[in-house]
């Protein structure tokens, strides 16, 4: 990730906290892709970074920060994997972690923030719960809060992803992306990255339909992309067994929802049952073990073919943004 350094916050070298994260895998799926009759299909696998999804990336760039800014303790909410790249980050950096995760979260995500040492307290509720006691103690606890989008730098770790797109592309976007959406920083990050890369004329004014993908029991931004509103509204009992999907309302929905629409995008929601039965799909065919947030993306992918939202002959990319090894308990055994 640190490949592209000059285009992220940190200024003091001795100050970068990296398990070297980042140039993740860009896949052709040509078994996949063949059986969906697409011309041009990659994954690009982000389950290959540290801690075995793309938060890696964020909490490299945002722990960075916290050392070079001279901070001791880091807090934040999480719905499983942005919890444990805090901790491990945290961790390598000598810095105190502070973690708040659903009690109900994925046992794998739990152990790895305890192994990695961070403070981890498990709470009745969703991340927005857990979010709150955060914003409510980190004052009087002196914490630097790392939540999504209360800090300026897990966004500037996660652009990275659009510029590796772009250099593994020979520097032209796909005609498509397919981004599995709970906070969805990741899909603000990239849209920032063409944005920067067009400004730095690396790249042209061309654009990738940006689709976000949501899990049928907690879709906040298909929801409001169906009803043409700005914001999202919050999804009360959210359900769905992709942790990273679990997320009732995405504190920068609005930025979500503007990229969409400008990039003639649109949202879509996944029940379980189908993402959970497309993770074994890419495996069998492709060898990844995908998280059910990548399956999801399939499931949207095979949808919109059908619709005709997509094209066949357009190069296509989808973001697996996780390892199907920090869900293991979600899966039967055959």
């Amino acid at each position: 990730m640190w490949r592209y350094a000059e285009i992220l916050p940190v200024e003091n070298i001795e100050n970068r906290v990296t398990l070297g994260e980042g140039f993740t895998p860009l896949l052709k799926a040509e078994r996949l892709g063949a059986t969906l009759g697409l011309r041009e299909f990659y994954i690009k696998d982000e389950g290959c970074n540290p801690t075995a999804s793309f938060k890696a990336r964020g909490m490299s760039a945002a722990v960075s920060m916290a050392k070079e800014l001279g901070v001791k303790k880091v807090a934040a909410p999480s719905a499983g994997n942005a919890g444990g790249a805090l901790a491990a980050y945290a961790a390598k950096a000598g810095i105190e972690a502070f973690i708040f995760m659903p009690k109900d979260v994925q046992p794998a995500n739990i152990i790895e923030c305890q192994q990695t040492g961070a403070n981890v307290t498990l709470v009745d509720g969703l991340i927005t719960d857990c979010g709150k006691i955060v914003a409510e103690r980190k004052a009087a606890e002196g914490w630097f809060d790392v939540s999504t989008l209360k800090e300026p730098y897990r966004v500037e770790g996660k652009k990275t992803m659009g510029y590796e797109l772009a250099e593994q592309l020979n520097w032209e976007l796909p005609d498509v992306i397919l981004y599995p959406t709970g906070g969805g920083t990741g899909l603000v990050g990239m849209w920032k990255a063409f944005d920067e890369m067009q400004s730095l004329g690396w790249i042209d004014e061309k654009r990738p339909k940006m689709i976000s993908v949501q899990a049928e029991g907690c879709a906040p931004i298909v929801k409001a992309f169906e009803q043409n509103l700005t914001h999202g509204v919050e999804i009360e009992n959210a359900q769905t067994i992709a942790g990273g999907l679990r997320v009732p309302k995405a504190v920068g929905d609005f930025i979500i929802l503007d990229i969409l629409r400008k990039s003639g995008g649109t949202a879509i929601a996944i029940s379980d049952e189908d993402l959970m039965s497309a993770v074994k799909v890419i495996g069998k065919h492709e060898g990844i073990f995908a998280a059910p947030e990548g399956g999801a993306c399939l499931v949207a992918l095979e949808r919109l073919i059908e619709s005709g939202f997509i094209n066949k002959n357009e190069r296509i990319v989808l973001f697996n943004t996780g390892s199907g090894l920090k869900y293991l308990d979600a899966f039967e055994m055959d």
